[in-house]
C-alpha cells in the first residue's frame, strides 16, 4: 500500500463523509443521551475555532479524556488542524499527568471538566465554548510522518514513557482493519468500553465513525461489566471489542445474555482463553469472534485470528492463537541474535510495516533498543521487538507463549512491574521489593508486592502508591519477607517468591 496521505484517505475523508451524509443519524450514545453527527460536527467546529487561536507552531496538546462529546470532538478537531493529542485520564494522579506534560513541554490543555485541574496551563475549556456560527471548511493537510497521538505507558524508571503513533501509522492500521472481515455500516451500534488512554479505545470509536455508525460509551462512574450488560440487552449492540477479563466478569450472567444482533466481536488486550470464547458464542450466536493482538507500538492490532464456532481452534495452554499478520504488517520470530527461526521454534515476535511506531518520545536510547533493521528477502524492514515469545505452527499461525520481560497485562493495560517497584522502594527508603502477578479466583490478573522487611506502615504505603500510579497498577496483596533468597546468579530468587505467592493464594 502506498502510505502517501494514508491518514487523509483512510481517516479524514471517510470521517468528513460521515459528518456530511449522516447528519441526522446518531454518532454517540453517552450516558444514555444520543448525539447526532450534525451536533458532533458542530462541537468539533467550536473546538477547531479555539485551537486555531493557539500558536500555529504548536503541535502537541494535552487532552483530559472525559466520557463526553467534547472529548471525542477534541480528538477530531486536533486531527483536522494537523495537531496531535496526548490523553490525560481525569482519575489518574495529577502528578502523573503533570509529569507527562512536563516531558513534552506542553502548555495547552483541552479539558471538558466543569472544574479543571489544569488551570496552571493555557486551558481550552471545551464544554464552555460559544457557538459562533462560523463553519470551518476543509482541513490541514499534514504529512503522514506527523504524529497523531502519543500514549504514555508504564516505564521502569518510574517515569511514564511516550509511544508515538504517526498519522501514517493510524492510516495503515485503518486500511488493515477493513481486511479482517469485519464490516460496519451506518446501521451498526458499536461498543466503546475502553479508557481513552488505552489504544484499543481508538479503534472502538474510530472505525464506527468512519462508517457512520453509532458509538456507545461507558461512563467513568459506572461498573464497566454491569454497564456493558445493560448496553447489550437494552440497545442491541452489533459490534464491540472487549478484553477477556471483561467477559470473565460477565460469565456468571451468560445464561441471561441474549445478543442475537451482535455480528462481530473482538477479543483483545490480553491472551484469550478458547473455552471463554466458545461460551461467549452462546450469547452472541450470530456473531463472528476475532482474537486480535498488538502492542501499542504497532498501532492497536497487528495480527488477527478468526475463532471457529465449531470449537476446532488453534490453542496453546488453552489460549487462542493470535493468527496471521494483518495487511501492512510483517511478523518474524527471531532468537537473541536476531536470527530468523523456522516454524515450530520459539523466539521473540518482531513486527514491521506501516503500523510500526516512529519510537519513544525524547528517548533515542530506548527507541534504538526496541527497534532494529533487518533484510528479509532482499528488502530492508524496520522491526519492533514485541517482547512476546511466540512461534509459527505447522499451518503458519502464530502461537503466543507469554512475555520475556517483566511486563504484564492488567485489565488490558500493559504494566511495567519495575515502575511499581520504583515507587515502593522510594517510599520504603530503598528497601528491596518485588512485584509479581497472580491470578485471582475470577481468573483475572492482580499484583502482589513483596517487601524485604519485617513490617511497615502498609496504609501509608498504599496511600503513596495511589498518588503515583493508576488504579490498575496498585498491588492487592502485600507480603513481608525478612530476607529474600538468592538464586545461583546472586539475584533475588523470584521462583521461590512465586511459589510462596501461589501457596498463599491457594490458602485464601
Amino acid at each position: 500500500m502506498s502510505t502517501s496521505n494514508s491518514f487523509t484517505n483512510q481517516i479524514i475523508n471517510p470521517f468528513l463523509y460521515s459528518l456530511l451524509h449522516f447528519r441526522e443519524r446518531n454518532a454517540f450514545c453517552i450516558n444514555e443521551i444520543f448525539y447526532e453527527y450534525g451536533k458532533f460536527g458542530d462541537c468539533i467546529n467550536r473546538i477547531r475555532t479555539s485551537v486555531k487561536l493557539v500558536d500555529a507552531e504548536r503541535v502537541y496538546f494535552g487532552l483530559v479524556v472525559n466520557d463526553d462529546l467534547e472529548t471525542y470532538a477534541s480528538i477530531f478537531a486536533l486531527w483536522l488542524e494537523g495537531k496531535a493529542y496526548v490523553p490525560l485520564h481525569p482519575h489518574q494522579p495529577i502528578d502523573r499527568s503533570t509529569e507527562i506534560l512536563s516531558q513534552m513541554a506542553i502548555n495547552t490543555v483541552l479539558d471538558s471538566s466543569i472544574a479543571s485541574d489544569f488551570s496552571a496551563y493555557t486551558l481550552i475549556e471545551t464544554s464552555k465554548l460559544p457557538d459562533n456560527g462560523t463553519q470551518i471548511e476543509g482541513f490541514s493537510e499534514t504529512s503522514d510522518s506527523g504524529i497523531a497521538y502519543i500514549l504514555f505507558t508504564s516505564g521502569s524508571t518510574g517515569k511514564p514513557k511516550g509511544v508515538e503513533i504517526s498519522r501514517g501509522n493510524l492510516g495503515a492500521f485503518t486500511d488493515s482493519f477493513w481486511t479482517t472481515g469485519i464490516n460496519l455500516t451506518e446501521n451498526d451500534r458499536c461498543l466503546q468500553c475502553f479508557d481513552l488512554t488505552f489504544d484499543v479505545s481508538i479503534q472502538s470509536f474510530l472505525t464506527p465513525l468512519l462508517r457512520g455508525a453509532c458509538v456507545y460509551t461507558i461512563p467513568h462512574n459506572q461498573i464497566k461489566y454491569s454497564y456493558v450488560y445493560g448496553l447489550l440487552t437494552d440497545h442491541n449492540l452489533t459490534f464491540g471489542a472487549m478484553a477477556p477479563s471483561m467477559l470473565r466478569f460477565l460469565r456468571p450472567y451468560f445464561d441471561e445474555i441474549e445478543a442475537p444482533d451482535m455480528k462481530a466481536c473482538i477479543l483483545t488486550a490480553e491472551a484469550s482463553p478458547a473455552d471463554l470464547a466458545m461460551e461467549w458464542y452462546q450469547c452472541i450466536p450470530n456473531a463472528d469472534i476475532y482474537d486480535l493482538y498488538g502492542p501499542t507500538e504497532a498501532t492497536i492490532y497487528c495480527t488477527c485470528y478468526k475463532v471457529e464456532k465449531s470449537g476446532v481452534n488453534k490453542t496453546l495452554n488453552g489460549m487462542l492463537s493470535i493468527g496471521n499478520p494483518l495487511k501492512n504488517v510483517t511478523a518474524i520470530i527471531v532468537d537473541e541474535d536476531e536470527k530468523l527461526l523456522p516454524r515450530g521454534e520459539k523466539g521473540e515476535l518482531c513486527v514491521s510495516g506501516g503500523h510500526i511506531s516512529p519510537g519513544y518520545w525524547n528517548d533515542p536510547e530506548k527507541t534504538q533498543r526496541a527497534f532494529f533493521v533487518k533484510e528479509i528477502e532482499g528488502v530492508l524492514h524496520r522491526f519492533y521487538r514485541t517482547g512476546d515469545v511466540c512461534y509459527y505452527d505447522a499451518d503458519g499461525l502464530l502461537m503466543l507463549y507469554g512475555r520475556i520481560d517483566s511486563q504484564v497485562k492488567i485489565q488490558g493495560y500493559r504494566v511495567e512491574l519495575g515502575e511499581i517497584e520504583f515507587h515502593a522502594r522510594y517510599f520504603l527508603n530503598g528497601n528491596n521489593v518485588v512485584v509479581l502477578p497472580f491470578i485471582n479466583d475470577s481468573g483475572n490478573t492482580e499484583l502482589a508486592l513483596f517487601i524485604e522487611m519485617v513490617s511497615a506502615d502498609t496504609a501509608a504505603l498504599m496511600d503513596y502508591l495511589k498518588q503515583k500510579l493508576p488504579f490498575y497498577m496498585i498491588p492487592t496483596k502485600i507480603i513481608f519477607e525478612p530476607q529474600f533468597l538468592l538464586n545461583s546468579n546472586s539475584k533475588v530468587d523470584k521462583l521461590k517468591l512465586k511459589e510462596k505467592l501461589s501457596s498463599l493464594c491457594q490458602n485464601t
